[in-house]
């Protein structure tokens, strides 16, 4: 069978499932089945002879499946989701977002420039875009438009806070694509660190330019002055030992201290005793969180287990190896290879959410790629931002029917237009790695 058809049958079952409203994990295990039986199995003369072939290739196909999801790379997963829950469920997340809004003072339009600080804090350690959205959405747009913020000011910056959630670590889909890719987990976290900050800061920049133009967007409101003694006190009693946490899982592995799955564990370790010190480490918090944990986890895990028998079977049909030959024969640019599988992640993400897009196109996209010369690790993050952007891309872009759900009366035009500037930022970010990729590769050079 030539190799476009066998993609054909593959990505054409999951488009299929997909659009017949499947789950993610069952779209893939279906699509599996039947790439086995199509691709592994050859001997179809009789009865016989089909069970003896799927009694020696079938455990095969499932012992690789299972030793995916038992690799100790993927320890990070599990604990990074459960530093979020806890930092959530035991109210930690309410003490910082107290202190960041005191911080910020009268300052015009500090809801907005908090729902950046906050919600990127949030965003990166629990990794889910669509729940952080939400979240942020339930809580900061009707405090906003109460203080007579106007809808675009409002609804712009939860829906740009994601960017900086795909690429400042610790980001759980940032493991999961490393894992599914065969990078280092620890340069993949690593290589987010200078453009998420730089993102954020585009993103302030955003919010300051809408106010310039129009001041009327953000109005300014009486606001209770706190005392710098008590500012200062907020700053070491909440925000002091978040950043504690977080340099006991970012910088234990750029020091060399411990691996990406040791660094994750002592972030969790960090929580626990910040929830124990300040009495909030309930029976009810720490249940709810590993709840939440087991049930993201044990959805991902599926997924990617899954998925790994879906790169198998691009590559034992020969459909992988197509696609990189396909791609590379053209007589095009890399560049314009690049962009165009860019795009195809932006139309991807109008339809189903990062972690699905990730299970398509990873096993296609990395080795082209890498065959046109593209650093992987430095390519895996363009790949985080182009998944994060096409959720608020519109028409169809997730994140926009969540804010259009969260508030009532708005239309698809005005909640697409709130996040225009932000899409821009990110943007912007997309063409500064493309032509300056250091800004991604410089600090994962440093670990070795």
């Amino acid at each position: 069978m030539e190799w476009y058809w066998a993609g054909a049958i593959l990505m054409g079952s999951v488009m299929i499932g997909m659009s017949l409203g499947f789950p993610v994990a069952m779209t893939f295990l279906i699509t599996n089945i039947i790439g086995t039986l199509v691709f592994v199995i050859k001997d179809y003369s009789s009865v016989q002879a089909f069970a003896r072939e799927a009694q020696f290739k079938l455990p095969q196909i499932l012992d690789s499946a299972t030793d995916s999801i038992t690799s100790f790379t993927l320890v990070p997963i599990p604990m990074f989701v459960l530093m979020g829950a806890l930092f959530f469920h035991t109210g930690l997340a309410l003490g910082v977002f107290d202190t960041l809004d005191k911080l910020l003072g009268n300052l015009r339009g500090r809801l907005c420039y908090l729902t950046v600080m906050g919600g990127a804090l949030f965003s990166t350690l629990t990794g889910s875009t669509m729940a952080n959205t939400a979240m942020l959405g339930s809580l900061m747009v009707p405090e906003m438009q109460r203080r007579g913020y106007s809808k675009h000011m409002s609804m712009g910056p939860v829906l740009g806070t994601g960017g900086l959630a795909m690429i400042i670590p610790p980001s759980s889909l940032g493991v999961l694509l490393a894992s599914i890719a065969g990078l280092d987990v620890g340069k993949v976290l690593i290589a987010g660190i200078i453009p998420g900050f730089l993102l954020a800061v585009f993103y302030a920049c955003a919010i300051w330019i809408q106010i310039r133009i129009n001041p009327d967007s953000a109005p300014v409101y009486a606001v209770e002055k706190t005392p710098f003694l008590q500012k200062l006190w907020l700053v070491v009693a909440h925000i002091m030992p978040m950043g504690l946490i977080v340099f006991m899982v970012i910088g234990f592995i750029v020091l060399g201290i411990a691996t990406p799955s040791e660094s994750a564990c002592f972030g969790v370790t960090g929580v626990i005793l910040l929830a124990i010190i300040k009495g909030k480490l309930t029976w009810p918090a720490m249940s709810k969180s590993l709840i939440a944990t087991i049930r993201t986890v044990g959805m991902v895990f599926f997924i990617l287990m899954n998925s790994i028998v879906f790169s198998q079977l691009l590559s034992l049909s020969g459909a992988s190896r197509g696609f990189v030959g396909w791609a590379t024969a053209f007589q095009l640019a890399p560049i314009l290879i690049l962009i165009a599988m860019f795009v195809v992640l932006l139309l991807l993400g109008m339809f189903m959410d990062q972690v699905s897009m990730m299970m398509i196109t990873t096993p296609i996209f990395f080795p082209i790629a890498i065959a046109l010369g593209y650093d992987p690790i430095w390519f895996a993050l363009i790949v985080l931002l182009a998944l994060e952007m096409s959720a608020t891309t519109p028409p169809f872009g997730l994140l926009l029917f969540i804010m259009m759900g969260l508030v009532r009366g708005t239309t698809l035009g005005q909640v697409a237009l709130a996040a225009a500037p932000y899409l821009a930022c990110d943007l912007v970010l997309v063409v500064m790695l493309i032509v300056f990729p250091p800004l991604a590769l410089w600090l994962p050079s440093m670990i070795g």
